[in-house]
């Protein structure tokens, strides 16, 4: 069975432009991003997707490959597809460019499902919300799910409610680790967007609209989602002292 990670990426993000060449302790996000990935041991390639050249440029600089895709998606899921039509794979994992601290052990977390049981066509990380500012950040998707763990509702507003105590019980939010089976992500992206997709700005909403099974699966995410410069300045803090930097860049 072949497993490919797909790296979205692209300059033109409206809240941190050029942020996949943004660096960290010296390297690109993007690269940092690549890096970890490809240590995963059930991953048989790794390729990035970008509609921009820059970005296929420095991928190729360090000695990864880059697909060049369309510049007129708007959902990253849709690109990620464009890029599967060329490397190929029965499992294609979702890894987004701006998680500078994802780790091989998540990437083999959220395949190992799917490994196991043939029905699911769809798998994403989610980790628990610990703070109240995270649970209000709009750069963070709250995702809430069933007894069996699968995703009910994705949103960027807190969910569920604050109104009553104990409400981080059952805040957690999306890790944006997600493979998909080659023929669903397919179908996903042949499927319209859907009106909570485009209200919640979240790709996965579209295939819980469409009544897919999306298994959740928790993990222990350390370090943080890059959405901003500030966001940045304090990934280059934590990656000093984050154990598998110096591991990663290992010459």
């Amino acid at each position: 069975m072949k497993i490919t990670a797909i790296i979205p990426a692209r300059m033109g993000s409206s809240r941190f432009p050029g942020k996949p060449l943004a660096r960290i302790c010296g390297y690109t996000m993007i690269e940092h991003v690549f890096r970890r990935v490809r240590l995963a041991q059930t991953l048989s390639e790794v390729v990035v997707a970008t509609c921009d050249r820059e970005i296929a440029e420095e991928v190729e600089r360090f000695g990864g490959r880059a697909i060049m895709t369309s510049n007129k998606h708007e959902r990253c899921t849709d690109r990620i597809q464009e890029a599967a039509d060329s490397v190929g794979g029965d499992i294609i994992v979702n890894v987004q460019g701006d998680e500078p601290f994802v780790t091989p052990e998540m990437i083999d977390l959220a395949v190992a499902p799917m490994l196991e049981d043939a029905s699911l066509v769809c798998t994403n990380l989610m980790a628990r919300i610990q703070d109240r500012e995270t649970l209000e950040d709009p750069n963070e998707v709250k995702v809430v799910f069933d007894r069996k763990f699968d995703a009910l509702y994705m949103s960027r507003e807190p969910i569920p409610s604050l109104k009553k105590s104990g409400a981080f019980d059952h805040a957690w939010k999306q890790v944006c680790v997600i493979p998909f089976t080659r023929d669903f992500l397919r179908q996903f992206s042949d499927l319209h967007p859907t009106p909570l997709e485009v209200r919640e700005s979240v790709d996965m909403m579209r295939a819980i609209e469409h009544g897919y099974q999306v298994r959740m699966i928790p993990c222990e995410a350390s370090g943080l989602s890059v959405d901003t410069e500030g966001d940045r300045a304090e990934a280059e803090i934590q990656m000093h002292h984050n154990p598998l930097f110096k591991q990663t860049f290992q010459r």
